[in-house]
Order: C-alpha cells, then structure tokens, then sequence
C-alpha cells in the first residue's frame, strides 16, 4: 500500500477516535450530579402540584390566577413541546418552561439562583426564558393588544369619557426606563440621565389600564423627548398610519377638534398629542384643564405601578443582551393585558406608584399654532363644562 494512503488512513482513524472521545466526554459531564435528581427535590416536581391545591399560594407564586395560568399553557404548549429522544431521558415539560419562566418574571432571580432551585443548568434557564418569552408574545399579541383599529379607537375614547370625563381621548402615553446591565462594548449608549443603564420603553394604556400600544427599545442616553421623537409610535403618528378617526364633535357642542393622546411636560404638543400647559404663569383656567388633563392621564402611571409590583423583574437591572430584555419587557406587558382580561383589576392595585418612569425633563418642543389651537379649544370646553 502506497505510504501516503496508509498515513491518510492512520490519520483518519485517529481523528475519529479522537471524536468519538470528546462525544463521550460531552455527553457525561453535560448533566451535573445535582441536577439529576431534578424530578425529586426540583421546585417544580415537589411544589407545583400542592399549589395548585391552594389558590391563593398559587396566586402569590405565578401572580396570576390557576384558571390564567391553566388559559396560557393550553395556548402555547404545543409550541414548547420538545422532541423526545433516547439521549434525553428526563425532557423538561411546557408545563415546566411556563413555571420558570413566570418565577423568571415574578421574581427577578438570576438564572444561577433559578438553575439551583429547580435542579437545572443556569445555560439551560436562561434557554428555556428566550424561548417562553417569545412565544408567549408571539401567541398573544395579536389577541390582547391587537393594533387598534379606527373602531376600536373610537371604543376607547367612549370608555375614557364616560370614566374620566375627558372627550375624544385615544389613551395616555408615558415613557419607563427599564433597567438593564451593562451591554458590551455600547460606551454610554444605554446610560440614562437617572445615571444608570436602561431600556427606554413607550407606552399608551387605556381607560382600563390595559396597554394598548408599546415601542421597545429606545436608547437609555436619549432625552425624554428625544426618545419619544425617535420612536416607531412618533413615526405612524406623523406619517397618519396610526388608523386615528377623523376629527369629531365635543359631547353637547358643535365645536370639532382631533382625537388624542395625553402625555406629560416630556412630551410635544402635536394635533394629535396633547400636553399640560407650562406651570409657569398659569391662569385659573389653565390650572383648572391641567389638573383635569392630569386626572385623566393617571391611568398610564397607575398601570406601571400594577405591573411593577407583579413582575419584580422591573426592580432589578435585567440581567440578559438588550435584544433578550426586549423580548421579556415585551412577554411582561402581554401578560399583564392577559391579566386583566381574565381576572380584572383591583382597586388595590390603582394605588401603586409606578418606577422610573421619565421625569419632566424640559426640551425645545416648540409647538405648531395648529396645535396649541387645538388645545386652547380643549381647554375652554374643560373649562365650561367642569364635572
């Protein structure tokens, strides 16, 4: 045999042993000794069962009711299910994924902290988190925060008037930073003026305190302003693709105005965005409309507080790649309008102050005459017919 094929061969032979070795290796050491005996001193293999027993344990562990719970994992668990093979003896169930991921969420926990109480590798929580997170908003957005329609805004400005007494409102609009670590190598890119390093989200809520419409992503460096300005909502708004309805009568009047969002001193006045007046200088009438346009705008605020007190999460800097935290900001803000659909709200819950929301920081938002028409016009009807 020619000695160049009979190295070649040699070679060969080596390589695969070599191969077969490392498979060998791999495949021992990629379960941990603690980790086996995930289905006897697992969380999830000795509790879950018991809560479910009890109702209100159950509550205070997933921050949702069984029947919630029971609504979400019939949706998605086809999609979490896993194929099963002879080298997995022991797969992790949806059922599983769902209560990780919810403890996830509810608690903060690091995906080390996770990895010990239920006997699994934090690579293998942090796995199962992406996966859960995305799903979930995948399956429910088109159900539970649908893109409103010109219909259906026209609902919510009935529901806000009738609640709030405000007319032709579409929603209240409200920034949050949410905290994250450090991303590497972004500079300052994501280091707010609060001075820690955040996620900038956008978000409108409804009459309901259910939200309605939110823009993940923002850079934590931008200004209130400029973060809104630089958003996907501000684009739709400006270029008319937000299905708005067209202007509409004032309840028992004649006078015609736009429908709009309400938002804070942060943000600009526009035709279709409307803001307080500057506190400096205020007359008894533009006090009078900022206390009312205040009142009405309280549900946004009173929405991040609901859902930061659920999802302890959002008290703790998101521990994962900015493109992971807006998958899970994004799974939290579903969850919640899942929520309220099946169970409602409490009044408890209206109470809670909400945690880093944007602050009035001042910008050059100098406003068109259209608009600031449109907001004296709102003003005088305010003001002449005072609830």
């Amino acid at each position: 045999m020619d000695s160049n094929k009979f190295m070649l061969l040699e070679n060969s032979s080596l390589k695969l042993w070599y191969l077969m070795k490392n498979n060998e290796n791999r495949r021992t050491c990629s379960v941990h000794e603690i980790n086996k005996s995930r289905k006897l001193h697992g969380e999830f293999h000795h509790l879950y069962e018991e809560l479910r027993e009890h109702p209100e344990k159950f509550y205070s562990y997933f921050r949702m009711k069984i029947e919630t719970f029971d609504y979400i994992l019939e949706k998605i668990e086809s999609k979490l299910m896993k194929n099963w093979t002879n080298f997995i003896r022991d797969p992790i169930t949806p059922t599983e994924r769902l209560v990780v991921t919810l403890r996830y969420l509810a608690t903060g926990s690091s995906f080390k902290t996770l990895g010990f109480t239920f006997r699994m590798g934090a690579s293998t929580v942090s796995l199962i988190v992406r996966e859960v997170v995305e799903v979930i908003w995948n399956t429910f957005q088109p159900v539970h925060m649908k893109v409103p329609t010109e219909n259906d805004f026209e609902n919510i400005a009935k529901e806000f008037y009738e609640r709030w007494n405000f007319p032709n409102y579409l929603g209240a609009i409200d920034g949050k930073h949410i905290r994250i670590k450090c991303p590497h190598h972004s500079g300052s890119m994501f280091y707010n003026y609060k001075n820690f390093f955040s996620i900038v989200l956008q978000a409108v809520a409804d009459a309901n305190y259910k939200f309605t419409i939110i823009d993940v992503g923002g850079y934590g460096k931008q200004s209130d302003g400029g973060s809104f300005r630089s958003s996907s909502l501000f684009h739709l708004m400006e270029n008319k693709r937000l299905h708005i309805p067209e202007d509409a009568m004032l309840p028992l009047s004649a006078i015609t105005v736009p429908y709009v969002f309400i938002g804070d001193e942060a943000y600009p006045l526009l035709n279709n965005l409307m803001r307080p007046f500057n506190r400096r200088n205020l007359d008894a009438e533009k006090e009078y409309f900022n206390m009312r346009l205040s009142r009405a705008r309280r549900v946004v605020e009173c929405a991040f507080g609901i859902i930061s007190a659920k999802f302890r999460i959002l008290w703790k800097p998101i521990e994962t790649s900015p493109e992971t935290a807006d998958k899970v900001i994004k799974c939290i803000y579903i969850l919640h309008n899942i929520i309220i659909d099946k169970e409602g709200i409490s009044i408890d819950d209206e109470q809670l102050p909400s945690h880093h929301k944007f602050g009035a920081q001042r910008e050059n938002n100098r406003p068109t005459a259209a608009a600031s028409l449109i907001r004296d016009t709102f003003k005088h009807y305010v003001c002449r017919n005072k609830i």
